[in-house]
């Protein structure tokens, strides 16, 4: 009956493995090529006929009739979506925004922030990649922009809206220092101003004045909008990822809490209304957000929506002020901000004390071990500020680790070498109660207390780094300090997998497996090791093999199946959570070694040296 639980057992554990490894290939492999086949076309389709990130072609023409009816997207390049306005099909001149993180402009019509790119970051690694794109104007492949007016009911002569015709009174450029000013008469006494300013980092102040030069007072209430049409190919496909729709919310501005509704979720529950005093909303991607952040002591109603369209539906992000009532001769005066750039830990810290905002660094999706996966980002951070690369933060940071896990491993370790010194007596109890499992399994306990061995001693460790190991992982796949970041030699991302390939001898023949259409794509996605993943493997063997072997027959053929599965398991994971585990790994070894000598105990390092160096010597 033995001989079968263990033949079954194996069993089990190989199926395991298989099924793991065909579902990489047949399923999480070509799923990864065609999100970056089609993340691929999308940029493409961006930079057809594109425009310099610098600048943007002005037009003019005469403005189009104001009409909050949204469009029909038609695929156009760039330039052509720049130079004429989709909503209108009138002629679109528009301001250029400069600023030491931002290039891009706003349209006149409607005042939109519709075209942005954030210039301290790059699509890819390449040399000769394009900054990352924000922003994108209507009648392109998945629009993308913020936008902000009025409503009022019965309002004589309107009131702005997406497609206002506003003209340009003050400035020329938006940059730091230069805001520009934007006025709208609607033609029935109402005066439209708008001031619009941006800071040298992420965030636009809209300060819009309303003067009545009517005979009777009107009421108004001011909105913003943050909106995308469609969801790109490669976005909301992350399980541990959150992108979509998020926010902060207070009733009563006492107590905030932070709401994300990822697209899948959105797509079925499309209308989330509150109310709120203060916090912000928007929508974020992996590293990127586009958030409006109205007043903290006003009361807003805000939204996450989505509109039907004829060829995409609109996600929107959208709060609306309180009613404010201009008498005649009278003017009134509201402002709101927009942050749209990248989720940098520092500068949202930074606007959650300028700004007074609330959990505005929870825009960056910690996870559920927020309290670990933060200070893990603010530690790297504070290395890398010495070290000068995120790598070796890495290996500064697993140091750290180690040393205040090192009392507990020390007792494990300890635990393990007497252990080891205590085979022998282990082998007499199994060959003088084979037969008898529960005989030997209490002679085997006995001996444990008589030598004060607690046998479960060497887990506690590995227990303990689990979730350390979790929130490394989710700091190396969310935070973009980490992103695009080089180790050194071939590791030039350490967010992404290690570029090595066994299939090509690690770059020793000039072929990439990759560009084969289907086997290379799921050698690569499947049986793909690089460098880091052997060297994981062979780590985690001799850390195996300095522990004593089981006394089950069967669980130590599964204990030394182990390093191989995990190797295939670990290849494709971010290179640098492999060279913490590496590192980790190689500090175990040593830590592990010094008190094996210390106790007397054999291990597999002193094994190999008496077997190859020693005995070459004499």
């Amino acid at each position: 009956m033995r001989d079968d639980n263990g033949r079954n057992t194996i069993i089990f554990v190989v199926v395991t493995a298989i099924f793991l490894i065909g579902y990489q290939m047949l399923v999480l492999g070509p799923q990864a090529e065609r999100r970056k086949a089609a993340q691929q076309a999308q940029r493409e389709a961006s930079a057809a006929a594109a425009v310099t990130p610098d600048g943007a072609p002005s037009a003019t023409g005469e403005p189009g009739a104001a009409s909050t009816t949204a469009p029909r997207p038609v695929v156009v390049d760039r330039r052509q979506a720049l130079a004429t306005d989709a909503l209108t099909g009138r002629g679109s001149e528009r301001v250029i925004i400069r600023t030491p993180t931002l290039s891009g402009s706003l349209s006149l019509i409607g005042a939109r922030v519709d075209d942005l790119y954030l210039t301290r970051y790059r699509e890819t690694i390449a040399a000769d990649s394009q900054p990352v794109e924000l922003f994108r104007p209507q009648g392109m492949n998945h629009a993308y922009q913020a936008l902000f007016g009025w409503t009022g009911a019965n309002v004589a002569g309107g009131v702005p809206g997406p497609t206002t015709p506003w003209r340009l009174t003050e400035g020329s450029t938006l940059t730091p220092t230069t805001p520009v000013t934007l006025t709208w008469d609607n033609g029935a006494g109402l005066r439209f101003t708008r001031r619009i300013s941006v800071d040298d980092r992420y965030v636009f102040t809209v300060r819009d004045t309303v003067a009545n030069f009517g005979a009777a007072p009107i009421t108004l209430r001011p909105w913003g909008r943050v909106e995308r049409l469609g969801v790109p190919a490669d976005l909301g496909k992350q399980q541990i990822l959150h992108e979509g729709a998020i926010g902060t919310f207070s009733d009563d501005g006492s107590g905030y809490t932070t709401t994300q509704l990822k697209y899948g979720a959105w797509v079925k529950k499309p209308i989330e209304e509150t109310e709120s005093v203060g916090g912000w909303l928007g929508i974020t991607d992996k590293y990127w957000l586009a958030a409006l952040i109205p007043g903290q002591d006003e009361r807003i109603d805000a939204g996450f929506r989505i509109r039907d369209g004829a060829t995409y539906d609109t996600y929107s992000a959208t709060m609306q002020g309180a009613e404010r009532t201009v008498s005649p001769g009278m003017q009134i005066t509201h402002e709101q901000r927009l942050f749209a750039g990248a989720k940098v830990n520092d500068v949202l810290t930074a606007y959650e004390k300028e700004l007074g905002l609330p959990r505005f660094v929870y825009a960056i999706d910690w996870g559920f071990l927020f309290f670990l996966t933060r200070p893990i980002l603010i530690v790297l951070d504070f290395f890398y500020g010495i070290l000068g690369n995120v790598g070796l933060a890495i290996l500064a940071l697993t140091v750290c680790i180690k040393i205040l896990l090192f009392p507990l491993a020390n007792k494990a370790y300890e635990s393990l070498s007497k252990m080891r010194n205590l085979q022998p007596k282990m082998e007499e109890i199994k060959k003088k109660h084979g037969g008898d499992a529960q005989k030997q399994q209490q002679e085997l306990m006995a001996l444990y207390q008589r030598e004060k061995i607690n046998p479960l001693a060497g887990c506690v460790p590995i227990l303990i780094q689990i979730p350390v190991f979790y929130a490394l992982y989710k700091v190396l796949f969310v935070t973009i300090e980490v992103r695009h970041a080089p180790f050194f030699g071939w590791i030039r991302d350490l967010s992404a997998r290690d570029p090595s390939n066994i299939w090509n001898l690690f770059g020793l023949i000039p072929w990439d497996p990759a560009s084969a259409p289907v086997i290379g794509g799921l050698l690569v996605g499947a049986l793909g090791l690089g460098v880091l993943a052997i060297v994981y493997g062979f780590t985690m063997w001799l850390q195996q093999a300095m522990n004593p072997p089981p006394p089950d027959p069967v669980q130590k053929q599964i204990f030394a199946f182990l390093p191989f599965v995990f190797t295939f398991i670990m290849a494709p994971f971010a290179a640098g959570l492999l060279v913490y585990w590496i590192w980790n790994n190689v500090l175990s070894i040593l830590q592990q070694y010094v008190i094996m000598h210390r106790f007397k105990a054999p291990n597999p390092i002193d094994g190999f040296i008496d077997k190859h160096i020693r005995k070459k010597a004499t």
